[in-house]
């Protein structure tokens, strides 16, 4: 079947997410600057997760680009992945809401994690419908940066209940490894 109405969703989605993640930003009652620093947390969360789903949207469309169809299972898998993206805005909003205190640190890189655990098995769903020697599954090789995000974050779930700043750095750490995208897909479908 065709993948065009699976883009055409996941983008609203997406789009939505970033929209309630906004919302989420209190205009303050007040004109003087001062105001605005108990919304820093709340910024700084609100920037990252909108990074995050950005680059999710990024490597999403490249993914799509690279594949000609897809089926109930690739279905099902880019539905597993947009639920957890849809997780973002809460965990963002707890996250800023509560200054960045470990159990919103910490529950907010679970749902990176479990985001990237479905990126990757959307992924392997895709390679699996279209051949091992397919674009998509020449291009993403042994996906060296989903594995290794993974353990990061693995590693930053825990560390939130030490410091969660540290845990939140991390998170960072991932998402700069991300925001180039992957531009191995782009000059595979140029050629």
């Amino acid at each position: 079947m065709s993948k065009g109405r699976m883009e055409a969703f996941s983008d609203g989605v997406m789009a939505i997410l970033i929209t309630i993640m906004v919302l989420e930003l209190k205009v303050p009652q007040a004109a003087d600057v001062v105001v605005l620093r108990p919304l820093v947390p709340l910024f700084l969360s609100y920037v990252l997760s909108f990074v995050y789903l950005g680059i999710y949207w990024n490597n999403h469309h490249h993914l799509l680009q690279s594949i000609k169809h897809v089926d109930g299972r690739v279905l099902w898998a880019n539905m597993h992945l947009l639920f957890w993206l849809s997780l973002v805005p809460f965990v963002t909003g707890w996250v800023g809401e509560n200054k960045f205190a470990s159990w919103p640190v910490a529950l907010y890189g679970a749902v990176l994690l479990f985001a990237s655990v479905a990126y990757f098995i959307l992924t392997r769903a895709l390679i699996a419908l279209h051949g091992r020697d397919s674009v998509l599954s020449t291009v993403l090789g042994r996906d060296f940066k989903g594995k290794i995000s993974m353990v990061i974050y693995f590693v930053a779930i825990p560390l939130a209940f030490l410091s969660s700043w540290s845990a939140f750095a991390l998170y960072v750490l991932v998402a700069s490894i991300w925001i180039i995208p992957d531009q191995r897909i782009e000059k595979a479908l140029l050629k």
